[in-house]
């Protein structure tokens, strides 16, 4: 029998889904509007005035005037706003400030303004009451739901509340979920994420536990922590659990690892939040594309990847970009951020309406020959390496031997696997090899020109890439294990220590 609260659910997706289909159907005019919002809202600010904001008539005129910056080139203004002053990016002063680590600038600090929050949470909940539309079961709202994250325990500057995304977002769950959310507050403040996930367990081990979200890697460490207590598969365990919402790395890598784990097949949803704001949800079951989020006060731009690194790249509105492209998001928003590369790569599957599909990080590539070897490249030639090896992957990193002892150079891939019984690990290499050559014609010209070796395979010990993560304090959370690299610094760890 279907409940009130479930006959409300389908009631309320039911508009999301209307008013999605309007806004959808005209993104490239909302995103115009949305521009000329954004600079006559920020004509007054230092930055607005420092770029002449106020003579800015067209998207030519913005792209003269407001160069691609990352985070180290808008820390000037940061340091501003931390500093206590106001009216620096975005009138007034930040809501929050969301704390995340940067290889280069040490730790962020991206604004979060009382106009984005809505972004950030509304987002969320739209993608589960589409969820909720498409398939008329919102059943899971009768059990519990987990959103593994990080901790909520939010520090001060300038009066500015400061913390991890995840911590934040914590603080903004709805009161109708919050009675059935997990875990408890004190745990989800606990910041060792091993003691952590120990915890988790012990208070959902024997709940009615219906929705799961988190990062794919710290998930399955959670499944596995209740497979070890227990003895039994999740889908055991937890009978009702039927929906895993999940964001922030390709789930295909993982999946047949996860759903051996699970024990049958799940719905999912994938999302694509970040710090810097909420920018797409998966909107259809059936279609692996992510919704482009152009209703949410973010203008977008898009860098063709290989303009990457010029002086003065060139940049495309939403209109402008064709299907199958790799290009740098760039976005500018109602949290004050202008021109900023938030360090993803996307490409459009969908013009009618826009979706999209994210391909990898700005900086996690390799390039060491020419060959520009980028994350979806490499994740689907691991998937074809395994598609048929009686064995699931656990985690991955690939890295440049620009100088061996002896012979050519050649791509490294460091591998975690459930099982290595009986396998072949030459003709891993070369399955691999073949695959990646199929999906990167550099990469292919670079072997069959003789310039590299086929790629090696070095298998790793269990939870290597668990004892690395904790080696530089980022295990769990919402951090991620970079799966490519121009430089050894990984590699060189795990030969060092997880090598067999």
């Amino acid at each position: 029998m279907v409940s009130l609260k479930e006959w409300i659910a389908r009631k309320w997706a039911k508009r999301v889904h209307e008013n999605t289909l309007q806004w959808s159907s005209k993104a490239e005019e909302i995103q115009k509007n949305t521009l000329s919002f954004l600079i006559k809202k920020a004509s007054s600010t230092q930055f607005g005035k420092n770029h002449h904001f106020s003579t800015i008539d067209n998207y030519e005129d913005f792209k003269n005037n407001v160069p691609i910056r990352d985070y180290e080139g808008l820390k000037g203004y940061i340091e501003k706003i931390k500093s206590g002053e106001l009216d620096v990016l975005w009138p007034g002063k930040p809501l929050y400030f969301a704390k995340t680590s940067g290889t280069t600038s040490g730790t962020k600090y991206i604004p979060i303004s009382k106009e984005s929050i809505s972004n950030h949470i509304g987002s969320a909940k739209n993608a589960i009451l589409q969820y909720i539309h498409n398939t008329q079961d919102a059943s899971f709202l009768k059990g519990k739901l987990i959103f593994l994250s990080g901790s909520p325990v939010l520090e001060k500057i300038s009066g500015i509340h400061t913390g991890r995304l995840s911590g934040i977002s914590n603080h903004h769950v709805p009161g109708y979920l919050r009675t059935y959310q997990l875990p408890s507050f004190s745990t989800n403040c606990m910041e060792d994420w091993e003691a952590k996930v120990h915890k988790i367990a012990d208070e959902t081990l024997n709940e009615n536990m219906t929705l799961i979200s988190g990062i794919p890697p710290w998930v399955q460490m959670y499944f596995d922590v209740l497979s070890e207590r227990s003895g039994k598969k999740i889908n055991e365990l937890f009978p009702n659990f039927n929906l895993f919402i999940y964001g922030g790395v390709n789930f295909e890598p993982y999946r047949k690892k996860l759903e051996d784990s699970i024990g049958k097949k799940v719905n999912s949803i994938e999302l694509f939040p970040a710090s810097e704001g909420f920018f797409a949800y998966q909107d259809q079951l059936e279609n692996q594309g992510l919704l482009l989020l152009c209703n949410e006060n973010i203008f977008y731009e898009f860098i063709p990847l290989e303009e990457i690194g010029k002086e003065n790249p060139q940049r495309f509105m939403l209109e402008e970009v064709e299907l199958d492209k790799n290009y740098a998001l760039i976005i500018n928003s109602n949290a004050g951020l202008w021109g900023y590369n938030i360090g993803d790569t996307v490409k459009f599957v969908s013009k009618n309406p826009y979706r999209i599909k994210v391909t990898g990080r700005v900086k996690h590539y390799i390039s060491a020959f020419g060959e520009h070897v980028i994350g979806e490249e490499v994740e689907y030639a691991m998937h074809e390496g395994l598609k048929n090896i009686n064995s699931q992957l656990i985690e991955f990193h690939v890295a440049p031997r620009v100088n061996p002892n002896a012979g050519l150079p050649y791509h490294e891939w460091f591998v975690e696997i459930s099982t290595t019984e009986s396998l072949d690990i030459n003709d891993l290499s070369k399955k691999i090899d073949e695959a990646l050559q199929t999906k990167n014609i550099y990469y292919k010209d670079l072997r069959v020109g003789g310039i590299l070796q086929e790629a090696k395979i070095r298998l790793l010990k269990p939870q290597s890439f668990i004892q690395y993560m904790q080696s530089e304090g980022k295990l769990g959370g919402q951090n991620k294990v970079p799966r490519l690299s121009n430089d050894r610094k990984i590699a060189d760890w795990m030969h060092q220590n997880q090598t067999f």
